[in-house]
């Protein structure tokens, strides 16, 4: 115990900088507020809380923690992005692709490091998931107002939630969250009314954006967070509201893109994927061990498409988006990675007295990365954001395994 309030005692400045980070990261300001814009409040809060870690252990002699093998599998590949200009297809872009992906590993880092108790957990998803509630009534406005919808229909909003389909997975993986705060009684009424008004808004976004992979997503991790919750029949009727909101809410329009899925050829959209799912094999085929080049998907397009294939698409698969950029070397880096993170969220589940969060985290990693599997891209601040609570919910927990056996018995 005494362990764990000098853990509390740490990096208080730096803890609350991040917590401003993650309420940017969902209200996007500069995205929406003139005076915001050259702020560039998300790169201020996040250097903020890396800079005060570092220059704290700097200053305290104290090490610095890479996360073990799973941060070091991290750093292998957003090194192997930096090198990869020298054989990439777009040398200009994978440079800058890798530079965006190292802050995005700072980010990671100041993360495992910085969020060192439960209570720092709770704040930070607490401020997840009301702040998401920016994103999801900006996403309902757009909706609302007919404006700017893709395709004529589909629902999304401003800067990183431009684009329905990453906003879906972005916004609907703060739900399982939600839900476990609105699930525990000593969490406080009014906060309790807070998240459950974030977890309908973000589920009517994800409706709204008509994004199937964010619908399966957010049913998967609605359903692990249901099946694995210890009050199983509160947690499955918790569910079973938003799953019927979800069907009260959504339009016909949902339901009719749903359907496409079994006459994907004559779906653009699908067919998209299609292609792009094609190109992502070639460029395996062609290059198997390194890829054409962190971020240089797209700029390969015309050297693998087939014919019909005009437009060039992202690779709307996380794992295929690495295949075909960092090849299987650089797949070999991002599993370590994701596996680990996933795994120590579902490690920490157990816990006694936080197991009920951990379990939170878990389902949001679990529905995330089955969003992934449909429109993820490398270049996501939700995703190592998400799977660094993955790491700190395992971190903390062994450290309180060890203040209770110091042998390591």
């Amino acid at each position: 115990m005494e362990a764990s309030a000098r853990r509390e005692e740490r990096d208080v400045i730096a803890f609350g900088a991040l917590l401003a980070f993650a309420v940017v990261m969902y209200s996007v300001p500069g995205e929406w507020i003139s005076w915001a814009r050259p702020l560039r409040l998300a790169l201020v809060t996040a250097a903020l809380a890396a800079g005060l870690a570092v220059v704290r252990r700097v200053g305290k002699l104290e090490a610095f923690s890479f996360d073990g093998l799973r941060g070091m599998a991290l750093l292998g590949f957003a090194a192997l992005a930096l090198a990869s200009a020298a054989w990439s297809v777009h040398p200009e872009v994978s440079q800058g692709t890798a530079v965006e992906l190292w802050k995005l590993v700072a980010i990671y880092l100041t993360l495992v490091n910085v969020v060192s108790s439960w209570r720092r957990i709770r704040l930070l998803c607490a401020a997840m998931v009301l702040a998401s509630a920016a994103a999801s009534i900006g996403v309902i406005q757009a909706w609302a107002s007919g404006l700017q919808l893709v395709e004529g229909y589909r629902a999304r909003w401003v800067g990183v939630y431009a684009d329905p389909n990453h906003m879906a997975m972005d916004v609907g993986l703060v739900v399982p969250l939600a839900a476990a705060f609105l699930a525990r009684k000593s969490s406080g009424w009014l906060f309790r009314l807070a998240c459950g008004a974030a977890a309908a808004l973000a589920v009517a976004a994800v409706v709204l954006s008509h994004s199937r992979g964010g619908f399966i997503g957010l049913a998967a991790a609605m359903a692990i967070w249901a099946m694995r919750e210890r009050h199983r029949v509160k947690a499955l009727a918790l569910a079973l509201i938003l799953v019927t909101g979800l069907f009260t809410l959504a339009p016909e329009s949902f339901w009719r893109r749903n359907q496409t899925v079994a006459s994907f050829e004559a779906d653009p959209s699908a067919m998209g994927r299609v292609f792009a799912w094609y190109v992502a094999s070639r460029i395996s085929l062609d290059r198997p061990l390194l890829g054409v080049g962190a971020g240089a998907f797209r700029y390969a397009w015309p050297l693998y498409a087939p014919p019909e294939a005009r437009r060039a698409y992202v690779a709307h698969n996380v794992f295929l988006d690495v295949v075909g950029e960092l090849g299987w070397a650089g797949m070999l880096f991002f599993l370590a990675f994701v596996g680990a993170a996933v795994g120590g969220a579902f490690q920490a589940s157990p816990h006694p007295e936080n197991g009920w969060l951990a379990r939170a985290v878990a389902a949001s990693v679990a529905g995330y990365l089955v969003c992934a599997l449909f429109s993820g891209y490398i270049l996501s601040t939700h995703l190592y954001v998400l799977f660094g609570l993955g790491a700190c919910v395992e971190r903390v927990s062994r450290a309180e395994e060890g203040e209770a056996c110091p042998t390591g018995a």
